[in-house]
């Protein structure tokens, strides 16, 4: 007797949802804010009471049985004294094309993708002291998170986004890579992306040999073995930072 076909599961790799579409009878989509590996996300209104939210929408086939979704939650709650983590709300199922679908709802961040931010400057760069403010901004916020045991796995200019204040930055990451514990060598990815963020941001290549050398002295070339030889931990960078002699 001939075996029965395999039911083809159904791969969902956008929603591409428009604005004013209503999301579980409470939130209206505003505008979409981005996409990835695992979802998307769009700035959305709880209707009740018309504050602005985040969402972030599960692709189905990326969070079998729930499984992003809940350790996302997870991780973003036991993140939330850190003031660099947005803060996780509540979790909504809805319905797309017969498959029920997770949803994250977080707070909204207002504010500037770091990439765009640096695109639309006259030079498309940081001045080197502002990048130094920006990096100390940024390696603070990693520090507290691995304080608290975490890690976050995926930094760079597109998660990141700023607004800034005078000479300092106020940081948001939107996004934590979370699979598996934190580790030694996930923390110390954290250290080198959070230098290459910085490098990036200053004017990388182009500008890197006309840089001073206590900038040199961060940046190791973007060598991995420099930089961790030379700051252990995101405290060892961020103390730098605040004691160095700059010329």
């Amino acid at each position: 007797m001939p075996k029965s076909p395999r039911k083809k599961r159904t791969v969902v790799d956008t929603f591409d949802f428009q604005p004013g579409r209503v999301l579980a009878r409470k939130y209206e989509i505003t505008s979409k804010l981005g996409g990835g590996w695992e979802g998307e996300v769009y700035k959305i209104r709880e209707l009740n009471t018309d504050i602005e939210r985040a969402a972030k929408i599960f692709f189905p086939h990326r969070n079998l049985k729930n499984r992003s979704s809940d350790i996302y939650a997870r991780k973003l709650h036991k993140l939330r004294e850190c003031p660099i983590v947005i803060k996780y709300h509540t979790q909504e199922t809805i319905t797309y094309q017969r498959l029920p679908i997770t949803v994250l709802i977080s707070e909204y961040v207002d504010g500037e993708l770091l990439a765009d931010y640096i695109a639309r400057l006259p030079r498309q760069r940081l001045p080197t002291f502002q990048g130094i403010h920006l990096l100390h901004a940024l390696i603070s916020g990693i520090e507290n998170i691995h304080f608290f045991g975490e890690y976050h796995g995926d930094l760079h200019a597109e998660n990141i986004v700023v607004r800034r204040l005078g000479l300092s930055f106020e940081l948001k990451l939107l996004d934590l890579f979370h699979w598996g514990r934190a580790t030694r060598e996930n923390r110390n990815d954290d250290i080198c992306d959070a230098v290459r963020v910085f490098y990036d941001a200053i004017g990388g290549r182009t500008h890197y040999s006309k840089q001073p050398k206590e900038i040199k002295y961060i940046c190791c070339g973007l060598k991995r073995s420099l930089i961790l030889q030379r700051f252990k931990t995101a405290s060892a960078l961020r103390v730098y930072l605040e004691t160095q002699t700059w010329t």
